[in-house]
């Protein structure tokens, strides 16, 4: 696939667009129409034309809880008819291209025009022998030289070097290529993402998701694909990398249900129907446009000319790049790349011609342009500067060698320019000027640059086998002159596996895991229930991969630290959450940076409301005044109950070098109804249950 360049694979995903024969009900154009819709619009569209995201699951055949089956046939199908969600990477330079580029060195022209004048001259001998003797010095240094014969030499030389220079630059040149997009097929390798499929929640790699796909979606997702949401939690997304706009959008299904791939998931959670991959989501829109190269935008461009766009976004999703200078596009498309990913805006049309003549020279100029890193911009600037120096000197040495000459012979000896003797003359000045160029060859470094190229691309390969993954060779500088390292410490100097080793309950502090006996009935039933339904529910322990080892952990680590403890007292999570799905949660207030805490809301069979709680103990223990006594009890919990608790549980554990939790709930009744907008009186007059100490053990090495 990466030899088929990017108009081909999107031109192959456009063959079935208007297809329904394959037994779905949507067409890629018509899903893509869908997905260009927003806010209250799409609402609309999705009620008008699909009867809602039900009827839209129902044209996809999937369903909006158990997902795809997960038919081989099926998913076959889906990828050939809505495409592969993989977007082409652009085609790479071959090996006589990358010759070519080291051919343009201005100094290995010199050496080139040098060595064929040389060669050239080498085969030519000046007729006659009889005007030798009235040459003078110039016919004797001919002769005395002896390299009649081997004149050849010295050209066929110079063309050897030239070769040697260019294949060394042009084979590390591919080979650092081809080194890091096989990093890069790696790196999209291990990117796996939540999916529902056969009613099971499982991790698939990014590329195995198709059209029809109910993924899972929480805070901290880079979103794979387009989707449309079905149920969320509290949604908030940042579109800045689509946009522009560094303020997050609020997702729900009632007022703007639409998820766009290569956004960010910046709070809550929630379920979506994927309706576009690869090429055809908007992040491979654009991806289609910046990889485009120019050879591709002209023929785009004749082929636009005889067939004039009706809508500039419509010309922009089936052909790519051509629409942006296209004649009746009301604007132009700037595409540019922020912090890493791509941003479109909207800017009016230049000229008629001269915009896009502009616009073309300036694509032509920066695609030529080489990225060079700080080490290697600083020796070709040296090299730039010692060059002009061996310039001037080989120059001047030029000059001094036919001054010398020329005064010997016609000055001092007084010899007339006589016309056979000018083939021999013109060899001796030829010999200076090759002399000249030599002396500049020689003050020029032209393996420096090359030399620091592999020894940063021979360093990189044996980072790669630390487990040290770098993109750039320039990074190998930087992390080189860096003298203070600032690095996060979850999962990087930490194995990010929370475990649950201290608790408080009871009003009594557990240096471990302790028994459940030990335990009060009320508390213990209440934290089960607090714990199971209050966490997100893409966050699980599975059994181990390898008999003997440590469960697996998938979603929230500090959750999965949680459901943990419950398995440590004995108690599964799983039977709460089949018996209160996510559907009947009643109300969600997602973590984030500002509340630093997490509640869930459910609905009792009396008709009255709980909401359960956790977060930063110093945060959710301010916010209690009550606390579960030794007995399963409700006691007040005073100002001076909470100091003491801080002095002699928090900061113990925190010593200790534990995560601190503090697990709470409260109960509303139905009438009147609480303003469930309200979070400050709402998350308020808590009742603390226990506090959690969670280890995050060191990594060993």
């Amino acid at each position: 696939m990466g030899d088929m360049s990017n108009s081909d694979f999107y031109a192959k995903n456009q063959i079935n667009e208007g297809n329904h024969e394959a037994g779905f009900g949507c067409s890629v154009m018509e899903l893509r129409s869908l997905m260009e819709m927003r806010g209250p619009e799409a609402v609309v569209k999705l009620q008008e034309d699909y009867t809602g995201t039900e009827g839209l699951c129902k044209r996809l055949k999937t369903s909006p809880t158990e997902g795809l089956a997960g038919d081989q046939t099926d998913l076959d199908k889906r990828k050939e008819i809505y495409g592969k969600n993989v977007i082409p990477p652009k085609k790479p330079k071959t090996f006589l291209q990358l010759v070519w580029e080291a051919l343009q060195d201005v100094t290995l022209i010199i050496l080139e025009i040098a060595a064929l004048i040389s060669l050239g001259l080498s085969f030519y001998h000046p007729p006659g022998d009889s005007s030798g003797e009235f040459c003078g010095a110039g016919a004797a240094g001919v002769e005395d030289e002896g390299e009649a014969d081997a004149g050849w030499i010295e050209g066929a030389a110079i063309l050897l070097s030239v070769v040697c220079v260019v294949l060394v630059t042009a084979f590390n040149d591919w080979s650092k290529e081809k080194q890091f997009r096989g990093l890069q097929n790696r790196i999209e390798q291990e990117q796996k993402f939540q999916v529902v499929r056969g009613s099971q929640v499982i991790q698939l790699p990014v590329s195995d998701i198709v059209v029809g796909d109910i993924a899972q979606i929480k805070y901290g997702d880079l979103l794979p694909a387009d989707g449309v949401l079905i149920q969320g939690n509290d949604l908030k997304i940042d579109e800045s990398s689509l946009t522009g706009e560094s303020d997050h959008v609020k997702k729900n299904t009632d007022k703007d249900p639409m998820l766009l791939s290569g956004t960010h998931v910046m709070e809550g959670s929630g379920r979506m129907v994927v309706t576009a991959v690869g090429v055809n989501s908007q992040t491979g829109i654009i991806m289609t446009l910046l990889g485009a190269g120019p050879e591709e935008e002209e023929k785009k461009e004749k082929k636009d000319c005889s067939h004039p766009p009706i809508h500039p976004i419509a010309t922009i999703a089936t052909d790519g790049a051509a629409g942006i200078n296209a004649p009746g596009s009301a604007s132009l498309i700037n595409v540019k790349k922020q912090d890493g990913a791509a941003a479109m805006e909207m800017q009016p049309l230049k000229s008629a011609e001269g915009g896009e003549s502009e616009e073309k020279e300036k694509k032509k100029h920066t695609g030529s342009k080489k990225e060079k890193s700080v080490l290697q911009g600083k020796l070709t600037k040296l090299a730039v500067q010692i060059g002009k120096a061996g310039l001037l000197m080989s120059a001047v040495t030029v000059i001094i060698l036919v001054l010398y000459f020329a005064i010997d012979n016609f000055v001092l000896q007084k010899l007339p320019w006589l016309p056979e003797c000018t083939p021999i003359y013109v060899q001796f000045f030829v010999k200076f000027f090759i002399i000249g160029v030599t002396v500049l060859v020689v003050a020029v470094p032209e393996g420096l640059p090359l030399a620091v190229t592999i020894s940063l691309a021979y360093s990189v390969k044996k980072m790669m086998k630390d487990n040290n993954l770098v993109r750039h060779l320039d990074a190998c500088e930087t992390m080189g002159n860096a003298t203070t390292i600032c690095s996060d410490k979850t999962g990087t100097l930490t194995t990010n596996r929370m475990t649950v080793v201290q608790c408080y309950i009871g009003d009594v502090h557990y240096k471990e895991v302790p028994d459940p006996a030990a335990l009060p009935t009320k508390s213990m039933d209440i934290l089960i229930n607090s714990i199971s339904l209050n966490s997100a529910y893409t966050t699980k322990i599975l059994p181990p991969d390898k008999e003997g080892g440590l469960p697996k952990q998938v979603g929230n680590k500090t959750e999965c630290g949680l459901l943990g403890f419950l398995l440590d007292l004995k108690r599964d999570y799983q039977p709460i959450r089949n018996q209160i799905p996510e559907e009947k949660l009643y109300k969600v207030y997602t973590f984030n940076s500002v509340r630093k805490s997490m509640s869930t809301v459910i609905k009792l069979p009396d008709g009255s409301f709980r909401m359960y709680s956790k977060g930063a103990s110093e945060i959710v223990l301010k916010k209690c005044s009550h606390i579960l006594s030794e007995v399963g009890e409700v006691r007040v919990f005073r100002p001076r109950d909470k100091d003491e608790m801080v002095k002699k549980v928090i900061e113990p554990m925190a010593c200790d070098g534990l995560r601190t939790i503090c697990v709470a709930y409260r109960d509303f009744s139905s009438d009147p109804e609480p303003d469930w907008e309200d979070e400050n009186s709402i998350l308020n007059d808590l009742t603390a249950i226990c506090v959690v100490g969670i280890e995050d053990p060191v990594r060993p090495e």
